[in-house]
């Protein structure tokens, strides 16, 4: 990853990190999947202005039912269950691990050891913190997020394989962020209906004020059409084992937050996860603009060397529009 790569990185983690202390605060009263229908909701009202991705709607689809709906459908329903806004994010992060392991599998790309080593302190760092809270947490709200984590690394790997997505206008990944939402709504609307009942739908929709309204500007504006184009984008430039690692800033960054809006103040285990954390990060993006910096300058060298590329949708249908 180069510079201007790694300082977007570190933005989408801060977004995503006080996202969850947002979540907790505007999701008072609403049911979790209610919300997260009324938040993606939100975000596919953008299409009407974004053209549609130039990717196949194998891409859009899949993107949208595990980044999207997998995710925060899980997320959203193990935070009403108990589990408090800095946990939820430490836990989430286990995604930078089903990621790195589902790309080796399916995309067969291969982490590098510094790669490998800048997780595993970042796994490290969420143990301690993990092991400092003590076991307050309900085990079914850990087990739910523990899923979204892993929910969210298969829509990853399905990001990065569209990795022709980047670019203006129909190639960009702002595009597929926002058509991908509108593949939520409705699926979510009816796991509304079936798990949490016409009643409470009913209740949270009358309880929805304006602190759920600027919660859903929030994690709709910033946190997904902004926050999840530029993610969606890194992951097409860049391997995913490069890119993940870096969200393990947004639990510092919650746990921040909960202590200076929430009154949650962390244990000096969670501080030194929170060092660990940043320095798995660090390790990793380093390394990488090293790699970049001591590329083969000169032209015979840089047409010998390999050039890895992700799978592309090009061979696959475009849709066209009506």
């Amino acid at each position: 990853m180069n510079r201007r790569d790694m300082v977007l990185a570190a933005i989408v983690a801060a977004f995503w990190g006080f996202n969850f202390v947002v979540i907790d605060w505007g999701m008072d009263g609403v049911p979790p999947v209610l919300f997260v229908a009324i938040r993606f909701s939100a975000v596919a009202l953008a299409a009407f202005v974004v053209p549609r991705p130039r990717t196949s709607w194998r891409t859009v689809v899949g993107v949208g039912l595990f980044m999207s709906l997998g995710q925060f459908g899980l997320l959203y329903t193990s935070m009403a269950l108990g589990l408090q806004p800095g946990l939820a994010a430490l836990v989430l992060q286990a995604q930078a691990v089903f990621t790195i392991l589902i790309a080796a599998a399916v995309l067969r790309e291969r982490p590098t050891v510094p790669q490998i080593i800048g997780v595993g302190l970042g796994i490290v760092g969420l143990a301690i913190v993990a092991a400092g809270r003590g076991g307050d947490a309900p085990a079914l709200a850990v087990a739910l997020a523990l899923a979204a984590a892993f929910s969210w690394g298969i829509g990853n790997v399905i990001s990065r394989r569209a990795g022709a997505v980047s670019g203006p206008g129909r190639l960009g990944s702002l595009s597929l962020t926002v058509w991908s939402a509108i593949v939520v709504p409705v699926p979510a609307l009816a796991l509304s209906f079936a798990v949490e009942g016409p009643d409470a739908i009913a209740a949270g929709l009358a309880a929805f004020g304006w602190e759920s309204a600027l919660s859903t500007l929030y994690t709709a504006g910033l946190c997904t059409i902004v926050g999840y184009s530029i993610w969606n984008g890194l992951l097409a430039r860049n391997p995913s084992a490069a890119v993940v690692p870096w969200v393990l800033l947004a639990p510092v960054v919650a746990m921040a937050s909960a202590a200076l809006l929430l009154g949650q103040i962390p244990a000096p285990a969670e501080i030194v996860g929170g060092v660990l954390l940043v320095g798995g990060v660090l390790v990793t993006g380093l390394r990488a603009r090293r790699v970049a910096s001591t590329a083969p300058s000169s032209p015979l060298r840089a047409e010998r060397a390999p050039v890895a590329e992700p799978a592309s949708p090009a061979a696959e249908p475009v849709p066209r529009s009506g």
